[in-house]
């Protein structure tokens, strides 16, 4: 019987996965892997996580993360930020592949026969499912069409911040992404709120998580994200949601959830970076 795994933001920690994986009885000849973006930066091992994901080929669905995007920036010589540690990663003699094929990752999974959605951070409350796919799509394209290292470049900056139809070319594309990899909270009249990242209890006035927004037109399908380390809950059951970045790369944990039985596996981490 096949299985089916999401687990959450792996951001380098390659030793880890493999524990979980181990955990799980994870066999690639039967088995399959949702994993929810952010594959890579801040952990000990890049480079391995995006061997071993690439080498998984279609066992493994995986979306891209703001850390992805960020190493693609770095890769096209447009990101305004230091390549750290995924020097490796660019150094590498199959960095090449590697990175091709981390480019034709999507932004958005949608599985109809299961009702779920994989995303890394958030969808914006006005958006169907149909919506969501159709922006992933257009994202998507511009990324692996001649001019996505100007996509590239455009993509950083928290502006637009509220959705409407209207809206077109690279404020369009750069809303999106901001949806698709940077969400946490949005206003009730969901417009994005990308500066807060602390757990909601700690959230000023007027900031929700995106998945408590009023009046979400996703909001029957299950949606499975990453994204948010501190937002100290995995399953939200009032929203249909489920959270799987437990902070493994700070120390916090591994999560993994079987999207047949919903039930969830937990593998401590050490702590490779400091909070």
């Amino acid at each position: 019987m096949t299985r089916v795994f999401a687990i959450g933001d792996l951001q380098g920690c390659a030793d880890d996965w493999n524990q979980l994986l181990s955990d799980l009885g994870f066999d690639a000849r039967r088995d399959h892997l949702w994993l929810v973006g952010d594959l890579v930066s801040r952990g000990p091992d890049s480079l391995a996580c995006l061997r071993r994901a690439q080498a998984l080929g279609d066992r493994l669905t995986t979306v891209l993360g703001n850390h992805d995007l960020h190493l693609l920036a770095l890769a096209a010589g447009v990101s305004p930020k230091e390549a750290g540690d995924l020097k490796p990663v660019l150094q590498a003699a199959d960095s090449e592949r590697l990175l091709d094929w981390l480019q034709q990752r999507p932004l958005l999974h949608h599985d109809p026969t299961r009702n779920l959605l994989l995303v890394h951070a958030g969808l914006p409350p006005q958006w169907t499912v149909d919506d969501a796919l159709e922006e992933a799509e257009q994202v998507q394209q511009a990324l692996r069409g001649p001019r996505s290292a100007q996509l590239l470049a455009a993509m950083y900056g928290d502006a637009p911040d509220r959705w409407r139809p209207g809206l077109s070319g690279t404020d369009r594309l750069r809303f999106a992404i901001n949806c698709f990899t940077r969400l946490r909270y949005c206003s009730a009249t969901g417009r994005l709120l990308l500066k807060h990242k602390m757990p909601p209890g700690e959230a000023p006035d007027g900031a929700l998580p995106w998945f408590a927004a009023p009046g979400r037109a996703h909001a029957d399908s299950t949606v499975v994200f990453g994204h948010w380390s501190t937002l100290g809950q995995v399953h939200w059951p009032d929203y249909q949601v489920y959270g799987l970045d437990t902070g493994c790369v700070w120390g916090g944990a591994l999560t993994a959830l079987d999207l047949d039985t919903r039930q969830l596996h937990r593998r401590d981490c050490a702590c490779h970076r400091a909070p």
